[in-house]
């Protein structure tokens, strides 16, 4: 994604600079997020340190130029809290990037996906590991609350502070959610995630992230791999959606794709991004730790 808009603010007019400044330089607010999440006074961020099960399978589908091919992993939790959110850089701001296999390395992950590229919008309720970032109601996001509890929820609804008070763990910011009460989401094909740079590409095939909640810890995660003749066309956000309700979640939450698209596990690289192996930065990832 910060590949494509700068290419774009390179070759564009008056208020390059500004546009430059807003989505591609680094701008830092938190330094040491660990340090920060440790020093907050009444707040808990201890996670569970007890054993997740993870089993991962690839699954292709079609040949030729239809071929999809795409990684499951199906996680249950012993606590809901396992689940851990990690920032690039170990930094919160904008525009701070780091490939995902790397920040799952400084975290200590033995799984991990990308997360939703908060780094690249300002707006959104950013919540992580029961520490509140950012505060800034704008869309659909979804809320991963202590108890196991997974839902879809209307950021303009509320705050960050009301949802921490509610037991909320974490949240992601991106969307749409493309199952509720296990049913495909009407309209989804025409959902734009705000009115930034690139976010027009999460129509069409595409390489996709996704989430979906199964029971009460037990999660789903989805990448597709895409953009990739013979290999992996992509899906859209209607086949991502077929996709987790077949593998039989309730509900489902789609995440930044494209070439952020990523799964790791036990200290390599699952899915192949782009049909290439290489990874694209991005700002933050979920994770289980080893």
């Amino acid at each position: 994604m910060v590949a494509t808009v700068a290419a774009v603010l390179l070759s564009a007019g008056g208020g390059t600079a500004w546009a430059l400044n807003r989505y591609v330089v680094d701008h830092v607010e938190i330094s040491d997020v660990r340090a920060y999440e440790a020093a907050q006074s009444g707040t808990t961020v201890e996670s569970s340190t007890g054993d997740a099960t993870i089993k991962i399978n690839k699954v292709t589908t079609g040949s030729g130029a239809d071929t999809v091919t795409y990684y499951v992993a199906d996680v249950t939790l012993t606590d809901a809290t396992q689940l851990r959110s990690a920032f690039a850089e170990n930094s919160f701001g904008e525009n701070i990037i780091e490939n995902t296999s790397a920040i799952a390395e400084d975290n200590d992950a033995l799984f991990a996906i990308n997360g939703d590229y908060y780094g690249f919008r300002d707006t959104g309720i950013v919540i992580r590991n029961g520490v509140v970032y950012r505060d800034e109601g704008a869309r659909a996001g979804l809320a991963f609350y202590r108890d196991g509890t997974v839902k879809v929820y209307d950021e303009t609804a509320t705050t960050a502070e009301q949802l921490v008070a509610d037991g909320v763990w974490n949240t992601l910011s991106f969307g749409p959610a493309v199952l509720q009460d296990g049913e495909i989401v009407a309209g989804i094909e025409n959902v734009e995630v705000d009115t930034n740079f690139g976010n027009h590409s999460i129509q069409g095939d595409q390489p996709r992230t996704a989430i979906g909640v199964i029971d009460s810890n037990h999660l789903v995660f989805v990448v597709v791999d895409g953009r990739s003749s013979g290999y992996s066309k992509g899906v859209t956000l209607t086949g991502l959606a077929q996709i987790m309700k077949d593998l039989g979640a309730t509900t489902a939450y789609n995440l930044d794709g494209g070439g952020s698209s990523t799964m790791y596990y036990d200290g390599a690289l699952v899915n192949n991004p782009l049909g290439k192996g290489k990874e694209r930065g991005t700002s933050d990832i979920l994770y289980i730790g080893g």
